[in-house]
C-alpha cells in the first residue's frame, strides 16, 4: 500500500489521535519530539531541511508524518448518517477544501461529499488547511454527484444549492435539519446537470461592493444558520 504524507503540528497530532489510518513513522525536531502528544508512538528526531524534502515544504511546522492513504467513505455511508452533508461540485482548490472541512468539523457536520474527478482529493495540503480536522471527518469521493445527490433527496433531507445571483435569501428558506448543500467551484458555480438535483437554491445577501464570499466562509453561515434554526424549534 502506498503512503502519504501528513505535515504541520495540527494534522500530525489529529492524524495520531483520530486513529482512522496507520501511521508508520513520525519525524519531529527535537524539541517537540518529546510532547505530550506524541507519545506512544515512534518519533524520530529531524533537522529542519529534512523535514521540508520529506513534506516538500518548509511549512512543516516540525512535524512530518508517513500515513496509509486517507480513509474515504462511501456515498451510501455518508447518506446513511443524520445531519448536515455539505456536497462540492468540483471545487480545486485545496485550501479552499481544507477549511471547508474545517468548518464541517467545527460544526458537527455528517460529512462532506466530493467528486472523484474534478477535485484534488484530500492531499498534504488539505489536511494542513484543515488544521488536522479532516482526520476525523468522513469524506466520500463520488463517481457522479448529481446521482449522489438524487440519492439524498427525501422528506427528511433537502438538497439547497447555493447560487449568489438566483438564489433565495438563506434566511427565508426552511433548511431543515440535514440537507445537503451544494457549493460550486470557485468562479463557475454549480453545473447545469448538479443545479436541476436541487431541491432550491439560496444565497448570502450581499451588503458590501465584493459580490461574494469565499467558498468555507459561506460554508460557516449556512451551516450555523442551520444549527441555530434547529434549537429555536
Amino acid at each position: 500500500m502506498s503512503r502519504e504524507i501528513v505535515y504541520g503540528r495540527n494534522p500530525v497530532r489529529e492524524v495520531l489521535a483520530a486513529g482512522r489510518r496507520r501511521v508508520h513513522d513520525v519525524w519531529a525536531l527535537p524539541d517537540l519530539a518529546g510532547a505530550e502528544w506524541m507519545r506512544g508512538f515512534d518519533v524520530r528526531p529531524a533537522n529542519k531541511e529534512q523535514l521540508a524534502r520529506a513534506a516538500g515544504t518548509g511549512d512543516h511546522q516540525g512535524a512530518v508524518a508517513f500515513c496509509d492513504p486517507y480513509p474515504y467513505v462511501e456515498g451510501y455511508e455518508l447518506l446513511a448518517q443524520p445531519g448536515i452533508i455539505v456536497a462540492l461540485d468540483g471545487a480545486q482548490d485545496p485550501r479552499n477544501l481544507g477549511a471547508i472541512a474545517r468548518v464541517c468539523d467545527a460544526s458537527g457536520a455528517a460529512g462532506l461529499a466530493i467528486m472523484r474527478r474534478g477535485s484534488p482529493g484530500v492531499t498534504p495540503v488539505v489536511c494542513k488547511a484543515s488544521a488536522g480536522a479532516i482526520e476525523h471527518l468522513p469524506v466520500a469521493q463520488v463517481e457522479n454527484l448529481a446521482s449522489f445527490l438524487n440519492d439524498a433527496k427525501g422528506p427528511e433531507r433537502w438538497v439547497i444549492g447555493t447560487d449568489a445571483d438566483s438564489g433565495e435569501d438563506f434566511r427565508d428558506v426552511n433548511l431543515g435539519d440535514s440537507p445537503v448543500f451544494v457549493f460550486g467551484a470557485e468562479g463557475t458555480g454549480l453545473r447545469p446537470r448538479v443545479r436541476s438535483m436541487c431541491d432550491v437554491l439560496v444565497r448570502i445577501p450581499m451588503r458590501g461592493r465584493v459580490g461574494s464570499l469565499n467558498l468555507s466562509v459561506a460554508a460557516g453561515i449556512l451551516l450555523y444558520e442551520t444549527l441555530r434554526a434547529g434549537k429555536d424549534r
